[in-house]
């Protein structure tokens, strides 16, 4: 499982790399055709990687604990122009939530869990692998829609 938390890792610094070379406005821009943002799509996996790991596991129970979850949990839509500050902290929490789950992971919190069905793919996650596996296909699919977001919002301006 190492290879899947380095990519996991990977993957997210090279969004981070995307949001680094933009403005903030540009950052909070839903392109047309779009109901969302790129900070809303990186957010959006910072809070979703927790509460798949931890709560829809049955690990912990409730979301309360995660920090941003109600303004980044699936059917969510951007409300407010989210701040620098708030960009830096979920750069931050993107990067040590992974690596808190892979201390939890080697340390076997997660040897039995509760198998759930995810509303993206339709697939039974039985393991904490099947978990983190599908993470990293979310999390891809939601740094391409942020690729394609900067694309439109590079033609734009």
């Amino acid at each position: 499982m190492e290879h899947v938390f380095k990519f996991i890792k990977d993957s997210r610094l090279a969004f981070i790399k995307l949001i680094d070379g933009l403005s903030n406005e540009q950052l909070n821009e839903i392109p047309e055709g779009f109901n969302n943002n790129i900070i809303w799509n990186f957010g959006h996996i910072v809070v979703s990687t927790q509460t798949l790991v931890y709560t829809r596991t049955g690990i912990r129970e409730g979301v309360n604990w995660v920090k941003y979850v109600d303004s980044y949990t699936k059917g969510t839509k951007p409300a407010y122009t989210v701040k620098p500050e708030e960009v830096e902290e979920l750069k931050r929490i993107a990067i040590e939530s992974i690596e808190a789950i892979e201390i939890d992971y080697k340390a076997g919190l997660f040897d039995i869990i509760t198998p759930y069905e995810t509303g993206t793919y339709f697939a039974t996650l039985n393991s904490i692998e099947d978990v983190l596996t599908t993470t990293a296909g979310h999390d891809n699919l939601h740094f391409g829609y942020a690729v394609a977001q900067k694309r439109i919002i590079n033609i734009n301006n």
